[in-house]
Order: C-alpha cells, then structure tokens, then sequence
C-alpha cells in the first residue's frame, strides 16, 4: 500500500509539474524530474543504491536536455574547489587532482596518505585509515564534486575533524543516517588536539553518499 500511494503521488507530482512548467521545460526535464523524485523516495526508503541510480538517469536526460546549465553548475563547482583548496591547504607540498571521473581504493593494502584536494565530476572513494601510511602529523584531504560515493573507516587513535555537505544525499556518522536534502556534518574527535596523528576531511558533493565509521 505505501509502494503504491507513492507512486500516486509521483504521478501527481509530474502532473501538477507538466501544468505548471510545461509551457517553458521539455519533455526530457519532467520525465528526468521524475526519475529523480523517483531516486528521492526510493533512497529513504532504505534502497539507496537503486535510488542513486535513478538519480543518476535523471542527471542524465537533464543533462541531455539542458547541457549548458548543466556545465555551468559543473564550471561553478570547480571554481569554487580552486578557491577553497587553497584556503583549506594552508601550507604548500599538496597534491591536487581534477577530473570527470575518480576511483580511490584505499581500503585493501596499505596506503601512502598524504595532504591532497581532488574534484571529480563522479567520485568513488573507500578508505581505510588503519592502513595508512601518514607521511606528515597533520593530513588535510578534500574531496569534492558533482556526485560522490564516499567510505571512511578511522582507528580511533587518529584525531580527526570532519566537515561534511552534500547537498542532495545521505551522510551516515556513527550509526547515525541522515538523508535527504542540504546535509551537512562537523564534528572534531575529543583526542583531536593530544593525538600525534591528525587527519582532517573536507567532503562536499551536490549528489551524494557519505558515510563514516569510526573504530
């Protein structure tokens, strides 16, 4: 019964959304706005990777629809990583890395972890810090884009302080699930200043999945 009155209720919505702006959007942009409430509904009801896919779809007929608004929420976003690295990374010796699409598995053999800011259009990434390697006391890692998949695990030796947007999404700290719309997370650890091994996470998507384990 609830699968079916949501499906009423998409269906009303694409309606009440044809009458409204039918006369200045096209076809593409109702059927893409629909798949996306689609993915909505289908995320918070627990489905999260199914529903990311259909955000997805509809990310891709908007995008197919509307390229040049589309690019332009792309060239604002990256902008804006170039100026917040620099401000986040108050020291030089970084890495820095832009790209459409980033793969980051770091949670199967020991890694190097050092300083670094990367912005993708799509981002994947699981890490594991109870196998890295920190090459410096103070890590500062950002990661930023369009859409992103993130997994962190910290071994509660580290300090850590984290600093979490997404603004379509879910972030998921400590057993703790929030999804939804405008997310945002901050927290620094109790240890965080006493600890000898600091590690900072800046994390900011328009479309995303975050979710953070603490051991």
């Amino acid at each position: 019964m609830e699968k079916r009155n949501r499906f009423i209720a998409l269906i009303l919505i694409g309606i009440g959304l044809l009458m409204l702006f039918g006369r200045w959007v096209g076809f593409f942009t109702i059927v893409a706005l629909l798949f996306i409430l689609m993915g909505i509904y289908t995320i918070r009801g627990g489905k999260v990777k199914r529903g990311y896919r259909l955000v997805a779809v509809g990310a891709i007929l908007l995008l197919i629809d509307h390229l040049l608004i589309v690019l332009g929420i792309a060239l604002i976003s990256l902008g804006w990583f170039f100026v917040k690295a620099r401000k986040v990374q108050n020291r030089d010796g970084y890495l820095q890395k832009q790209g459409f699409s980033g793969h980051y598995n770091w949670d199967q053999v020991p890694w190097a972890m050092r300083s670094q800011s990367v912005w993708h259009v799509i981002n994947e990434a699981d890490l594991d810090l109870s196998l890295a390697i920190p090459e410096e006391h103070r890590t500062v890692m950002m990661f930023q884009g369009i859409m992103g998949d993130t997994d962190i695990k910290i071994p509660e030796y580290y300090g850590v302080e984290l600093e979490v947007f997404v603004l379509f999404g879910a972030i998921d700290f400590r057993g703790h699930r929030d999804n939804g719309l405008m997310n945002r997370l901050n927290w620094k650890s109790p240890n965080y200043e006493t600890s000898e091994y600091k590690v900072k996470f800046h994390i900011s998507y328009l479309v995303g999945d975050v979710d953070i384990d603490l051991s």
